[in-house]
């Protein structure tokens, strides 16, 4: 099994409903995204996935979150858009995007700041 990792960053405005702190006002941040996938096989020349086309997969998918209110996107309308619900959104619409190319998600860790981060990782038992 082969695991490659790209990390992204795009900048974006949220509010945390509920939350009983400065965090329920808007604010914004520059995310960083790393995302991880895993395939199975190397192609003919030696690759799991061309780190160029993995980076334009997730660029493409980024778009989407760049320079936005996130509460405002669909999937953040009834819950908050977290970095741990943002990790799994990005997870998800990754996995679509990455169908055919030999390549499949491994996991997806968003950092609202230098060092508060969280990881989305499917398949793993609740606390």
């Amino acid at each position: 099994m082969y695991e490659l990792a790209i990390t992204r960053r795009f900048a974006a405005a949220h509010q945390l409903r509920e939350y009983r702190g400065k965090c329920e006002n808007i604010h914004g941040h520059t995310f960083k995204v790393e995302i991880r996938v895993r395939a199975r096989k190397l192609d003919r020349i030696g690759l799991a996935i061309d780190f160029r086309e993995l980076k334009e997969i997730a660029d493409r998918v980024l778009a989407g979150y760049d320079h936005q209110l996130l509460n405002e996107l669909p999937e953040f309308r009834k819950q908050n858009p977290s970095s741990e619900n943002l990790a799994r959104s990005i997870y998800r619409r990754m996995q679509g995007e990455l169908r055919g190319t030999g390549a499949t998600m491994s996991e997806v860790t968003v950092w609202e700041s230098e060092d508060s981060a969280a990881t989305y990782r499917p398949g793993q038992p609740n606390p």
